[in-house]
């Protein structure tokens, strides 16, 4: 009998698996694994209510995806990469680190842009790809892979050490915690003040880095380009 409480995860698999409705299959396991566990309606109905209630944050992340591929079927990619095609000289290697500067200043008032999904790959990606491609110059599959990893590290690198510059995050509260077991008291505004050092030193050394990456793989994408399309060749014979 406890086995068959279980059910409603069996329902989801199936559902996903034969790539039913989500929401109707979700809805359908919910609904026979409260009969199977003989939840009145009305705790039926409080359940989901509060569920929605406790993880309504989620719905934040729902929005942003919805919103963010709106814009880019409207052109929003289209947009960043005309933004480049007027700013002389520019690399991906500054893009990314103008993006980073302008990350952890916003990290610092706990100010996000909406991440990878929302802010990195229909904005910052098709900039820093845009200033590879100036004029005639093609960049290769691996150049195109390295960039992704590259707009990835640098979101994680300012919003990591940015964030902690807002006073009473998470992440200064813990350290706080933590100082305070081994017998040092540090106040806050203490610590918001050692980490600015830290989050500029973190932020120039992924630019810099960053940097090279770009410059020696923007040298090398000729090369590169050949291999690809070699390898095309002979996957195709």
């Amino acid at each position: 009998m406890e086995a068959l409480k279980l059910l409603g995860i069996l329902i989801v698999v199936i559902g996903f698996a034969l790539k039913w409705d989500s929401i109707l299959t979700i809805m359908a396991a919910a609904v026979v694994t409260a009969l199977i566990a003989g939840m009145d309606p009305l705790t039926f109905l409080q359940t989901l209510g509060k569920s929605f209630i406790s993880n309504r944050n989620m719905l934040i992340t729902v929005v942003v995806f919805l919103l963010t591929g709106t814009l880019e079927r409207n052109g929003l990619k289209e947009a960043a990469r005309g933004v480049m095609a007027k700013v002389k000289n520019a690399t991906a290697g500054l893009v990314f680190g103008i993006y980073g500067v302008f990350r952890v200043i916003f990290a610092a008032f706990n100010v996000s842009f909406g991440g990878v999904a929302g802010f990195v790959k229909p904005v910052v990606m098709p900039m820093a790809e845009a200033a590879d491609e100036r004029g005639d110059h093609k960049i290769s599959r691996r150049h195109r892979e390295e960039l992704k990893a590259m707009a990835s590290g640098m979101e994680n690198v300012a919003w990591f050490f940015g964030q902690v510059l807002f006073v009473g995050t998470s992440g200064m509260l813990l350290v706080q915690s933590t100082m305070a077991d081994l017998g040092y008291t540090v106040e806050l505004p203490q610590l918001a003040a050692i980490q600015i050092p830290v989050a500029i030193v973190a932020v120039a050394v992924t630019t810099v880095y960053y940097a090279l990456i770009d410059r020696r793989l923007t040298k090398g994408d000729a090369r590169q380009l050949e291999a690809e399309a070699a390898a095309g060749t002979k996957g195709d014979e």
